[in-house]
């Protein structure tokens, strides 16, 4: 199993007082963050668990932002804590996608996945080997042009229902909107929605509210923030315990969406901007990622999952 070596992340009381940015880039190397990438282009916006191996290894596709012709979107990551975590591309084949934000697996669906792209789009997608083909292209519910979605998962209720959780990031003053939805994999056809306003305490400056959204098996919703003043940073996040969602009882065809007005601070990562999360099945472990632009991305484990 994955074990918790960032030393970096302070938990419990400890969280009570906001932890300050990273005086120079030389945090960047701190005990546990693993870089997986350089510059720009190579940061990390959204991951998901492919697989875990006995050995502690992590299998993960991972997403990245970018936007131009040529430039990756997709990259298998091969991580276990205290090792280089080994890395390939992955070619995106099918309708061109720009500037994905987030991924999840789709539950009981083997190397199937959903991708969101900020403005909306949503892709799902098949990976076999160095291919991810596209399956289908569809627009999450209630798109507007101001949006800008950071965040997407995929959970199973115990009726069996899926329900899929996405959400518009937010900035500073406006908060974020958090989404949910029953979602059928058949017809990538979604319930009527249910949407609530979600701010966090922490980061205090040029806070994205939600940078990355993860849900448990039981329907609790994990957050990440992320404070982003530019491609230079300082940057800053925490992750969040954000509330649950639950299925309707019946035949009611929307979701039950419950958000903490007070969300307690899971987690805090001064120096990174945290945009993806990824949680191991049936464990409290997860992996999270940076974007950090001009610095690349990093990836590190963290004890911050709620099965």
């Amino acid at each position: 199993m994955i074990k918790k070596v960032l030393s970096a992340v302070l938990a419990g009381a400890a969280l009570l007082t906001p932890t300050a940015h990273a005086a120079s880039p030389a945090h960047h190397q701190a005990p546990g963050w693993q870089r997986v990438g350089h510059d720009i282009t190579s940061g990390i916006s959204g991951i998901a668990v492919d697989a875990t191996r006995r050995d502690g290894t992590a299998e993960l596709l991972a997403v990245r932002d970018n936007k131009k012709p040529g430039e990756n979107r997709l990259v298998a990551l091969s991580y276990r804590p205290g090792a280089e975590p080994r890395q390939r591309a992955v070619e995106w084949s099918g309708e061109p996608a720009v500037d994905l934000e987030a991924i999840d697996g789709v539950p009981g669906r083997p190397h199937e996945y959903v991708a969101l792209a900020s403005g909306g789009t949503a892709y799902r997608i098949h990976w076999e080997g160095d291919t991810a083909r596209v399956v289908a292209a569809f627009p999450v519910p209630g798109v507007s042009p101001d949006d800008n979605y950071e965040g997407f998962a995929l959970t199973a209720a115990r009726n069996g229902t899926l329900i899929a959780v996405w959400a518009d990031r937010g900035q500073d003053e406006r908060p974020a909107t958090l989404s949910a939805a029953r979602w059928n994999p058949d017809g990538n056809a979604f319930g009527t929605p249910t949407s609530v306003a979600f701010r966090v305490p922490y980061p205090a400056h040029d806070v994205r509210h939600i940078s990355d959204v993860k849900v448990s098996a039981t329907g609790r919703i994990t957050v990440s923030s992320a404070s982003d003043p530019g491609d230079d940073g300082p940057y800053d996040s925490a992750l969040f315990d954000a509330g649950r969602v639950t299925a309707s009882p019946g035949g009611d065809d929307r979701v039950r969406l419950a958000v903490h007005r007070s969300p307690h601070r899971l987690a805090t990562f001064p120096g990174h901007k945290i945009e993806a999360l990824a949680c191991l099945p049936h464990s409290r472990e997860g992996v999270v990622a940076t974007d950090d632009e001009n610095e690349g991305g990093y990836v590190a484990a963290s004890e911050f999952c709620r099965p």
